[in-house]
């Protein structure tokens, strides 16, 4: 597993000219003089409970 995960291009205007920006997984665009952060949320299915239009089981 890598310690650094990459971007292959901007969220915010879809450029690849990206450079990493400060640290934890900032990145800077050059295109859009943008810095975002990527962050790893975690592994696992998502909970089916509460889930929008599904009424209890019948």
């Amino acid at each position: 597993m890598t310690e650094r995960a990459v971007p292959f291009y901007c969220p915010y205007c879809g450029d690849e000219d990206l450079e990493p920006y400060e640290s934890d997984g900032g990145w800077h665009c050059r295109a859009c003089t943008r810095a975002f952060r990527l962050r790893f949320v975690g592994l696992g299915a998502l909970s089916t409970t509460g889930a929008p239009g599904r009424e209890g089981s019948a």
